[in-house]
């Protein structure tokens, strides 16, 4: 078989193109290249010293220079990648579990990386008209969030689609930024709600909208390729300790945008495990199971069309009543309590609201691999902690409400029912039947639901390696036309 063909790197509509440069230059819009965002030494001085004073939420044209692992909050500037080593007392695994935090981002959330891995690329080539055309960002919260941000400081319009049982944080937080809101039935898991509310606006409004469908836009993972992977590999290679083994990459699968990171690192890492996570109470890649569940961050009921089967070592499904109970654990004062009682550092427990929901989903997911394999001290899991539970007081409060105020024996009984004694079921280790079954499933919901072709599904397969190293590995040609768009608009030339 013939690799599916892919759209060039190229300039598809000079219109369009000489557009967004006459609005990026009346606004005073400088892109950065994802180099850059890799490595923030590669910024000129002169941007740095604009960033310097800015809050990463301040929705300032210059936080496109935040989009970045490497926010310093305490200079203002940057530094080493973020990132949160979550010791063997709460773990309780000899395994270095770490997990890149993403706080720091613009938003308190790392989608803002993936939004504009999507949205750079098509104004630099002339797909997007910022003029004349709104961006769709369908999402299950954060990415919709990051995309309704990196809009506006790109001088885009936004509508975000998100499920209506999301937290009021971030429907809140899409009021503030100007978006157009969309509230679909359901929950976490309800996405082809939010696939069918976007077929209704695309009959709707035709070439007045672009929707970036996280699940099958490629520039989500092509961002996690080039700049997540790259920084735990960073972190990994300046770590102490002379026998460290990458052992696993753990992530949730979500859009499967961050699994990309592990698709990097597998070729860094040839023998590094993809471990793949998901709610238990919708374990689609487990066993083509359905449901609803309670880990704000990883829709379900489908295999993202930009999910690398090939790739994917092992499966995971994480109960989302153990997130629960350890996000009140983590962040509750009579948790702490506890915590300390035990022997763990105030230096850790004041760092345990780095996790959200889904971080502590993916910190389970690392025990579990942890414990299956038999790791030792010698090997590394790396994960993401994608969000903080800045985004999530209202669910403590949710919590509190439902089940009473909470206590130190409930903290007790949370610590070692939820990660002391936490098990090794629900996961599968892929071989070659379970992978083209996860593979299979793209089927229903990317042939017969949204129209993609079988051809490019079956190249997605039998062709994986070029297939995928076509569609991740090409942020070195967007680089060269977003120097050149920045050239275009004079601006730096003017600092």
């Amino acid at each position: 078989m013939g690799v599916y063909p892919y759209e060039e790197v190229k300039i598809y509509d000079e219109k369009k193109r000489n557009n967004c440069i006459s609005r990026c230059k009346e606004k005073g819009i400088v892109m950065p290249t994802f180099a850059q965002q890799k490595n923030p030494d590669l910024i000129p001085d002169k941007i740095k010293a604009k960033v310097k004073d800015l809050g990463p939420w301040d929705a300032e044209v210059m936080n496109l220079f935040r989009v970045t692992w490497k926010n310093n909050e305490k200079t203002g500037l940057y530094g080493d990648v973020n990132f949160f080593e979550i010791p063997k007392s709460i773990t309780g695994v000899d395994a270095r579990i770490i997990g890149l935090v993403g706080k720091p981002f613009p938003t308190g959330a790392h989608k803002v990386g993936a939004t504009y891995g999507c949205l750079a690329p098509r104004m630099v080539t002339g797909q997007f008209d910022p003029v004349t055309q709104k961006a769709v960002w369908p999402s299950t919260g954060n990415y919709c969030r990051g995309g309704a941000f990196v809009a506006s400081l790109l001088a885009c319009d936004s509508v975000a689609i998100l499920p209506e049982e999301m937290s009021q944080e971030r429907f809140d937080w899409l009021k503030e930024i100007g978006a157009e809101i969309f509230a679909t039935p359901g929950c976490e898991s309800n996405v082809k709600e939010i696939f069918d509310k976007c077929h209704e606006l695309n009959s709707e409004r035709g070439d007045d909208i672009v929707i970036f469908n996280q699940f099958d836009e490629f520039g989500n993972p092509m961002w996690h390729y080039e700049v997540t992977g790259a920084a735990i590999e960073e972190v990994f290679n300046n770590l102490d300790g002379k026998r460290n083994s990458l052992f696993s990459f753990c992530s949730a699968t979500g859009s499967a945008g961050t699994l990309g990171a592990g698709e990097y690192l597998k070729k860094v890492f040839p023998t590094m495990k993809i471990a793949a996570s998901e709610a238990l109470q919708c374990p689609t890649l487990l066993n083509n199971g359905f449901g609803g569940h309670r880990i704000e961050g990883i829709g379900d009921k489908h295999v993202p069309f930009v999910h690398n089967a090939r790739n994917t070592d092992f499966v995971v499904a994480i109960d989302d009543e153990k997130c629960m109970n350890l996000i009140r654990l983590f962040n509750d004062s009579k948790g702490h309590e506890y915590l300390t009682s035990i022997g763990v550092s105030q230096d850790v427990i004041g760092k345990l609201n780095l996790l959200g929901i889904s971080g502590v989903s993916n910190m389970l997911t690392a025990i579990k691999m942890a414990k299956y394999n038999e790791c030792t001290s010698d090997d590394v899991i790396f994960t993401v902690f994608t969000d903080s539970m800045e985004l999530y007081g209202s669910r403590i409060e949710e919590l509190n409400a439902a089940k009473g105020q909470y206590t130190t024996e409930q903290a007790a009984i949370d610590y070692h029912s939820y990660l002391k004694n936490l098990a090794t079921d629900n996961m599968m280790e892929c071989g070659y039947a379970e992978r083209k079954r996860i593979h299979n499933l793209k089927y229903f919901t990317w042939v017969e639901q949204q129209g993609r072709e079988v051809e490019e599904l079956n190249a997605q397969w039998y062709d994986h390696i070029d297939y995928f190293d076509e569609r991740l590995t090409i942020a070195d040609k967007y680089d060269k036309l977003i120097e050149e768009f920045n050239e275009k608009t004079g601006l730096l030339v003017e600092m």
